[in-house]
């Protein structure tokens, strides 16, 4: 089956405006765009067959342009990744990708084996529409997770999912309460959802034909729009494997990336 990797990126970001732009420091000190960053790690993902960078601004586009990324413009009024990822198709119908990554250009620590298990499990399971990562939360991601609520921010998301690891909701809140801390080495009950996700075509183009709902509104969460539509989301629950991974939400962010960088040699 054929794999295209698309990274939305758009400037006018509410909380952190030219995000896609912002410089991160590796490990010996060289600074790199995120964007150029995500795009990176989107190459070293075995079983792609193409990588494009989507966006709506030429300050973007002239970036990725300049390191190598092919780039489809897409529209302005497209209001969250998955509904530019289906723009692209609509867009560039040459494409014609059995499999659609939407690897967000917030995250450019997500390891290659990340967006591996969602591509092998849509492989394995021909009814699969829509899958994400979840990774268990460890004692450092759940402490940075409560420490961002207690100071009012929006950081990373939570899944809860049922017994077929089909999502029952995601939330910008540390989901499921568990009202005490835990122990070195206890199994913490919380999951972190990686923002990423693999799509068949036609999920994608009904996406994009449906209204966003109230759930989505409110979480500002773009997947719950799946939920609210009765199309399920498989949890793939992934394994950091020693790797920290922590997206781009706000300008707080950025140190804790250039600190796993620097922590895994990446420069």
């Amino acid at each position: 089956m054929s794999v295209l990797i698309v990274i939305p990126a758009r400037y006018k970001s509410s909380r952190y405006p030219g995000k896609p732009l912002a410089e991160l420091r590796g490990a010996s000190g060289s600074a790199k765009s995120l964007i150029r960053r995500t795009w990176e790690a989107a190459q070293t993902v075995s079983g792609a067959d193409r990588v494009v960078v989507a966006t709506d601004d030429d300050r973007i586009r002239e970036a990725a342009e300049a390191f190598g990324a092919e780039v489809v413009m897409t529209a302005e009024a497209c209001a969250n990744g998955t509904e530019r990822c289906a723009d692209v198709l609509a867009r560039r119908p040459d494409l014609r990708p059995e499999i659609v990554v939407n690897l967000q250009g917030d995250s450019p620590l997500t390891p290659p084996w990340f967006v591996e298990a969602l591509i092998d499990a849509m492989r394995a399971e021909s009814g699969l529409q829509v899958a994400t990562p979840v990774l268990r939360c460890d004692r450092e991601t759940l402490e940075a997770f409560l420490e961002d609520r207690r100071a009012g921010r929006v950081g990373g998301t939570t899944a809860v999912f049922g017994a077929r690891r089909d999502a029952l909701y995601f939330s910008k809140e540390v989901l499921p309460y568990t009202g005490r801390s835990f122990a070195e080495g206890e199994t913490i009950p919380v999951f972190h959802h990686v923002g990423l996700y693999a799509y068949r075509p036609a999920a994608l183009a009904a996406y994009g034909r449906a209204a966003a709902g109230p759930l989505e509104g409110l979480e500002g969460l773009e997947q719950l729009r799946f939920l609210e539509q009765g199309l399920p989301i498989r949890c793939v629950e992934v394994e950091g494997r020693g790797r920290v991974f922590w997206e781009l939400n706000n300008p707080v962010d950025a140190p804790r990336i250039e600190a796993a960088l620097a922590r895994m040699g990446l420069d």
